[in-house]
């Protein structure tokens, strides 16, 4: 016979990012803990919203299987005494296994003879072994954690309500005060509590009461929304999957709605307006058929389309203030003079270690200067490259890069072009971050390229000087993301160009050899070179 395991955990509203990650590890905790028990199972499903995270365990058996274990213990020659009695060190393993003397027996292995023995132990109800869930649910571990009350428990938020039921029956638990039962608790403002009376019906009675806890169906409402927004007005809706993810995590039942703002606002750069919707508000953009941004967003309501007038205008009030915001930043930054933000980058610290962010330049403007050197650029190459080292970091003291820390070298470039740069020097600014996560573009300037080695260079060689090394589970620099080529030896091999200089790097310092191969190649085949190397 089997039964179905059903086990919820309420809890008030947890980070997005959270919320995948704490089904997916009570699933993998559970399941390894019934193999561990030798109890079958079947099917293994998780559901998730922002207020919980569950596990659903098909054909669980009632009864653990039995045990039969073949158990080897010391050599015959310690495990006999010289009158053929069971020496101590054969008593010892027997006790240790809890065997009687009576259940050892000599058994010959390679030549060897070794004392076996052989322990049966019959499988106990699942049910008696079920509470020990309990310790699984209070043994997660999370990014992030909380105490409330007077519990000493850690969890990712508090638990409001537990939900263990094996079959019928509820599983006896108790956390933080709060005993598993058959009750959950449906939408934050739609619903209700309901009683979950049988596993099977999880889903079903949660939608009812407006919660629709499998991850996938609220992602296809919230698509299925949006293209009818785009259908009807001839929209063009481009979605970040990341973003979407993240909303599809925010929201127990999805309501997908638009609001407008003033077409002046468009005279904004496209970036900042696409990250104050994207970043501040979980709103996607929207364009038209030319990919132009228009004068609209889309965003998703955790409820359903009552009032939605209203929650619309709420929306359109909030992003109004933040592009209000972004657009005087951007107008303030227009008056900033490059030599005055590289004084000040003079006084902001890069690590109390390292110095300033102006000692950091210096640095990687001498780097960038000895490896264009090495690999034989020209004069105006080498010219272009020490004036975007000089000038990679000035907008980092601007009020946009500022309030939008994520657009550092995009407003960097464009800045650089209004106040006059030249044009490869203003893309270097952007380049040399580049690539700045798995799959991103690389530099298409040489200036870009060896300025993007030089500043990565450096912040790795400096930080291996100091002891900040990545382990396996703490990189808190991001050292790995500088170069995804940092190898457990901790040494770089690039060849920049075939034909050329070939630079080995060893850090905390590098030196330069020399090889030949092959023909010269331009910027983006410079980095990929570098990205493959060691």
């Amino acid at each position: 016979m089997s039964r179905t395991i059903l086990l919820e955990i309420g809890t008030e509203e947890m980070p997005a990012r959270f919320v995948a990650e704490a089904a997916e590890q009570l699933k993998d905790k559970v399941s390894k803990w019934l193999t561990a028990q030798r109890i079958p199972y079947g099917e293994v499903m998780t559901f998730e919203t922002p207020r919980r995270f569950t596990v659903l365990i098909k054909d669980v058996q009632e009864q653990q299987e039995d045990s039969n274990e073949e158990l080897r213990g010391p050599a015959r020659k310690i495990a006999v005494d010289e009158e053929g009695n069971w020496s101590k060190a054969a008593l010892g393993f027997a006790r240790g296994k809890s065997l009687s003397p009576d259940d050892l027996y000599l058994q010959e292995v390679g030549g060897v003879e070794y004392v076996f023995a052989r322990k049966h132990e019959a499988g106990r109800p699942t049910v008696e072994l079920l509470p020990e869930l309990g310790n699984i649910i209070t043994g997660l571990t999370f990014p992030k954690n909380m105490k409330w009350g007077s519990y000493e428990l850690k969890f990712v938020r508090p638990i409001r309500w537990i939900v263990a039921l094996y079959g019928t029956d509820i599983i006896p638990l108790e956390i933080t005060g709060v005993k598993a039962g058959k009750e959950t608790q449906g939408h934050r403002f739609l619903g209700q509590q309901t009683t979950i009376e049988r596993p099977e019906d999880y889903a079903r009675k949660l939608a009812e009461q407006y919660v629709l806890v499998e991850p996938e169906e609220r992602k296809q409402r919230i698509l299925s929304q949006i293209k009818e927004l785009e259908t009807a007005r001839g929209w063009t809706v481009p979605l970040d999957e990341d973003l979407l993810d993240e909303v599809v995590h925010l929201v127990e039942y999805p309501t997908a709605l638009f609001g407008s703002f003033e077409e002046e606002y468009l005279q904004i750069p496209r970036q900042v307006l696409v990250t104050s919707m994207r970043e501040h508000q979980r709103y996607f953009p929207v364009e038209n058929e030319q990919g132009e941004l228009l004068p609209h967003f889309v965003t998703v309501r955790n409820g359903d389309d009552r009032d939605i007038e209203i929650v619309a205008r709420g929306n359109e009030k909030v992003l109004r203030a933040r592009l209000s915001d972004a657009r005087f930043f951007y107008e303030e930054d227009q008056k900033m003079k490059i030599e005055e933000a590289l004084q000040r980058l003079e006084t902001v610290v890069f690590h109390e270690e390292l110095g300033t962010i102006g000692d950091k330049i210096h640095r990687v403007q001498d780097t960038a200067m000895q490896i264009a050197q090495k690999i034989g650029t020209n004069a105006e190459d080498r010219k272009k490259l020490q004036r975007a080292a000089e000038i990679s970091k000035f907008d980092l003291v601007s009020l946009m890069v500022y309030e939008f820390p994520e657009l550092q070298g995009i407003m960097g470039e464009r800045y650089a072009r209004l106040l006059g740069e030249d044009e490869e020097v203003a893309k270097a600014i952007f380049e040399h971050y580049l690539p700045r996560f798995a799959g991103d573009i690389l530099p298409e300037t040489i200036a870009g390229a060896l300025l993007s080695i030089a500043d990565k260079l450096d912040t790795i060689t400096g930080c291996f000087a100091i002891g900040i090394i990545p382990t396996g589970s703490q990189d808190p620099y991001a050292l790995r993301r500088q170069v995804p080529v940092l190898c457990r030896s901790y040494w770089i091999n690039s060849c920049l160009y075939r034909s050329t200089p070939c630079l080995t790097f060893r850090s905390p310092f590098w030196r330069a050899n020399r090889c030949s191969s092959g023909t010269a190649s331009k910027s983006k085949v410079i980095y990929r070179s570098f990205l493959r190397s060691a």
